[in-house]
């Protein structure tokens, strides 16, 4: 079975570390926020210029002039820092974030990205996504697998206009974590309940499966 919005969230939340700096991209990125293991001190960055945030407002909690990148509410941790965007990207173009989780359209086996734009269609802007993804070393896509219409996300070449070249290394779905390596989607695990043969036949990149694939914990 496909995971949930949320299972995706929870399963990009374990690639968190003690001490990281860690960007989340708007949708489902920001959802891993609400994941972040017991007794783990990690801090969330936002191109804003807010460095500590905490999970999502109660009702109760709600500021409206305390915002994430998406324009959610959030509220902030302890020791959350406020300063203005030119200091925010100032710390991602240095490579001072250790952890970007970004959503995509699209990303292809030779590692590009497509994420903010679709031929056609009203888009907000490019938002922080080219910086982070030029900024970081060490980036986590979150996406579905295939379209609504059933069409592969995961190519062999990205038909969209990118966001950044050869810069993603793992990619979560929600039906497999894949690495990105030699031009080639690695399986390294897949969803509980789905088989490799799904994962493999609603790739359109070039596949490696592994003798030992694991199922996700969640």
């Amino acid at each position: 079975m496909a995971l949930s919005r949320e299972q995706l969230a929870q399963r990009a939340a374990q690639e968190f570390r003690d001490g990281y700096y860690v960007n989340l991209g708007i949708g489902i990125p920001t959802l891993a926020a609400n994941y972040i293991p017991d007794g783990m001190e990690v801090m969330l960055q936002s191109e804003n210029g807010l460095l500590g945030m905490g999970p999502f407002p109660t009702e109760d909690e709600v500021d409206p002039d305390l915002i994430n990148a998406g324009k959610q509410t959030v509220t902030m941790a302890k020791g959350a820092a406020l300063f203005n965007s030119a200091e925010s990207f100032a710390m991602i173009r240095g490579g001072h974030v250790d952890l970007t989780i970004l959503g995509a359209f699209e990303v292809d086996c030779q590692g590009n990205i497509a994420s903010y734009m679709i031929p056609g269609k009203l888009i907000k802007g490019m938002g922080g996504a080219m910086d982070l993804v030029a900024g970081a070393d060490n980036i986590l896509v979150v996406m579905t697998h295939a379209s609504k219409h059933g069409e592969s996300k995961l190519l062999k070449e990205c038909t969209l206009p990118l966001t950044g070249k050869g810069c993603i290394k793992r990619v979560l779905t929600d039906l497999a974590l894949m690495d990105i390596e030699d031009g080639k989607f690695i399986l390294r695990e897949r969803a509980p309940g789905v088989s490799v043969d799904d994962i493999v036949s609603l790739t359109a990149g070039d596949v490696v499966v592994p003798e030992d694939v694991k199922e996700m914990s969640l």
